[in-house]
């Protein structure tokens, strides 16, 4: 294997799997640095004209969505293009279909995230691990913040399951599947991007080696949502409401951050190992737990719907707009898939 076989795959006319994200890492700089120069006196303008006008809370709100929009807006945009002109893809070929099983999918999420953080606090409420001290905080623009903080939740969890399991998970299977099989693949691109997942937390407040490894866990349950559906609608379902009701909801902290507005108000008191303390109970054993019945209740899920679990082909075999279509000159820049083709 030469050193352009190494960088560019013929059969797919594209760089190989490495080359591809660090291009994405490259663009999504580039994107950053841009944006950075453009936006660093518009954001304190625009929160200061905000509480002016409107007040502390709606100006709080406006500018959380503001902030971290601009972040989703650059990881999504960098996606977009790089999946157009270095991957050949479509944002559709990256788990976003958008039919109704995918909306269905996402409302199993939605419900699995909540109902999963709803157990989690009635665990440690039983216990006595966990004191409920008051409601609607803060008072002031409560349902303002409240909904900013959703808006917020649905921005992260759109963008990271987008990332993290859409791109990189994606490329990596798909990189991996001619040396080691489709299930070895799946299995170390499903780790691979896990372990980014959990380092991208691992600077976090209060985060600890047991939180970041806890985060590794949880970029499993999330990734199997992906990889037995081909979608990302159950990650993205399951992301926006484990944090919205974890820390929104329930008042726990969200991966070591607190998140300005809660509608219970609680104190913690029990073992660290069990609730993972200050970094919120995704870190505890709890947390753990929960995950491990989130992916369970993801497999059933699947093989009730579908009536088979299995790892969705897509996931490794891309379907790519690599071959030109002959249309007589009409439409000579037009793409048509291809699909099986792998870098083996």
């Amino acid at each position: 294997m030469g050193p352009r076989t190494l960088l560019w795959n013929d059969a797919e006319r594209r760089p190989r799997a490495l080359l591809r994200v660090v291009l994405l890492v490259v663009v999504a700089a580039l994107l950053a640095i841009g944006a950075s120069l453009g936006a660093s006196g518009v954001l304190g303008g625009l929160r200061s004209s905000l509480e002016r006008v409107f007040g502390e809370a709606v100006a709080a709100a406006v500018g959380a969505v503001v902030g971290i929009g601009l972040t989703g807006g650059i990881v999504s945009l960098s996606i977009l293009i790089a999946g157009r002109y270095v991957d050949r893809r479509r944002l559709r070929d990256f788990g976003f279909r958008l039919d109704r099983d995918w909306w269905l999918d996402c409302g199993f999420g939605l419900a699995l995230g909540a109902g999963l953080m709803t157990l989690l606090f009635l665990v440690e409420f039983a216990a006595g691990w966990v004191r409920v001290t008051g409601t609607a905080q803060p008072r002031a623009g409560f349902a303002v913040r409240l909904l900013g903080l959703v808006v917020v939740f649905v921005i992260v969890g759109i963008y990271e399951e987008l990332l993290a399991r859409g791109y990189l998970l994606t490329n990596a299977a798909e990189g991996l599947v001619g040396w080691v099989g489709e299930r070895g693949a799946v299995l170390g691109a499903t780790l691979l991007s896990s372990l980014v997942f959990g380092l991208a937390h691992a600077n976090n407040p209060n985060a600890t080696t047991t939180s970041t490894v806890a985060i590794v866990l949880a970029g499993g349950m999330l990734a199997a949502g992906y990889v037995l559906t081909g979608e990302l609608a159950v990650p993205i379902g399951l992301h926006v409401t484990w944090n919205l009701f974890q820390g929104g909801v329930y008042g726990f902290p969200v991966s070591g951050l607190g998140v300005g507005a809660s509608v219970l108000v609680v104190e913690g008191s029990g073992p660290r190992l069990l609730t993972g303390g200050d970094f919120g109970p995704e870190a505890g054993l709890l947390g753990i737990g929960a995950m491990a019945l989130g992916t369970v209740a993801i497999a059933l899920w699947v093989r009730w719907r579908t009536g088979d679990l299995r790892i969705d082909p897509t996931v490794t075999t891309p379907d790519l707009r690599s071959a030109r279509v002959d249309d007589g000159g009409t439409d000579p820049g037009r793409w048509e898939p291809v699909p099986g083709n792998r870098e083996e």
